[in-house]
Parts: structure tokens; C-alpha cells; sequence
């Protein structure tokens, strides 16, 4: 008979909590067509606000986020290049370019040291003659073996940091020690790696 009864209390305890099942369907939420009596035009949806732009919205078909102007890559770079730039272009640069292409740009980073495919050297002469819209344009979009970049280096600015970096790590390479500033010129012959970097 006890054994009775908690079959009996067990059926009925499953039929209540079966009957009160409350899916996530069921629960309060806004629809986006929906009615609202808390707002006083009574929609569910609220205007976007000013100086919004939704990311599926943004209209980026100007130079500065394509790289390219009239059909041809821009052979400038659009922003102001200062320290300050290239200084968050070597920063962004170490952090996602040098695994690859190395500290230097000789793509001798840490993927070719390990045996990978050996990404692009950026010093060689074809990428010291690439334009620098086209350069933003590999970052931006990838091209052969490289993916692209768009989501880990969100900003154009810092896609074009990274680019002015490049340009100017390119231009280091070639040039003169008489091209150095003299008061500077004793910080670059007292050492041989840039930055103390191996």
C-alpha cells in the first residue's frame, strides 16, 4: 500500500510540473513589431539612435576604408604619419604581424622558424614597391596563404599604422647613416638590433 501511494504521488507531482511548463518562448519580450503600452507611440521598437550605425550599415566605400581611390590603390597613406602613428603601427604590428613576418618584416618570425609555410618577406624589393593601399588591402582582406585581419584589427587607423610602420621599417633598411638626424645618430651606431630585439 505505501508503495501505492508514492507511485500515486509521483504520477501526480510529473502532471503538475508538466502542466506548468514555461518555455522560452512564452516569456516576456519585446517583438519588433510588437505593441508597448509603456511607450507613448505604443511600438515595441525604438528609433535608432543619432550617430548610430549598425555594423551590417556602415558605408565604407571611401578611400581611407578601401585603400583604393578611382580603381587604383592610393599610394599615400590618408592619415596625418607622425610618431605617434607609427609608434601604434609598431605596437599592432608586434602583436599581429611579427608571429609571422618577424620583428623585422623578413618574415622570418616564429611560424617559418617552426617549420610552416614561410610568410612574405616585406622587405624584399616587390614589397618595398607595393603601394601602401595595397598593403591596408592584404591586412584588410588577406591574399594567398595569409587570412584576413578586418576582425582583429578593427580600426582603419590602426591598419593604416600598421602600414605607415611597414613603410617606414622598408625605408630603414636602405638608408644611409647620414640620413640620421646627427643627434640621433650615436643611439643607432651604439646598437646593432632595433629595440634590443633579437
Amino acid at each position: 500500500m505505501k508503495t501505492h501511494s508514492i507511485c500515486v504521488l509521483v504520477v501526480v507531482a510529473c502532471a503538475i510540473t508538466i502542466g506548468c511548463r514555461h518555455d522560452m518562448q512564452d516569456q516576456p519580450k519585446y517583438k519588433p513589431l510588437g505593441q508597448n503600452r509603456f511607450w507613448a507611440d505604443g511600438r515595441d521598437s525604438r528609433p535608432i539612435p543619432a550617430g548610430t550605425i549598425a555594423v551590417d550599415e556602415l558605408n565604407a566605400d571611401d578611400p581611407t576604408h578601401t585603400g583604393q581611390a578611382n580603381g587604383a590603390f592610393l599610394d599615400t597613406i590618408p592619415l596625418p604619419v607622425n610618431m605617434s602613428l607609427l609608434e601604434r603601427g609598431r605596437d599592432r604590428f608586434d602583436i599581429f604581424c611579427s608571429p609571422c613576418h618577424g620583428w623585422l618584416g623578413d618574415g622570418n618570425g616564429m611560424v617559418a622558424r617552426r617549420g610552416l609555410r614561410a610568410p612574405a618577406n616585406l622587405m624584399d624589393q616587390r614589397s618595398r614597391e607595393l603601394p601602401p593601399g595595397y598593403v591596408y588591402q592584404v591586412i584588410s582582406n588577406g591574399y594567398g596563404a595569409m587570412g584576413d585581419y578586418a576582425d582583429q584589427i578593427q580600426d582603419v587607423r590602426d591598419r593604416w599604422a600598421i602600414v605607415a610602420y611597414i613603410k617606414a621599417l622598408q625605408l630603414s633598411r636602405g638608408a644611409p647613416l647620414s640620413d640620421v638626424p646627427d643627434d640621433q645618430r650615436a643611439e643607432l651606431t651604439g646598437s646593432s638590433t632595433m629595440g634590443g630585439r633579437q
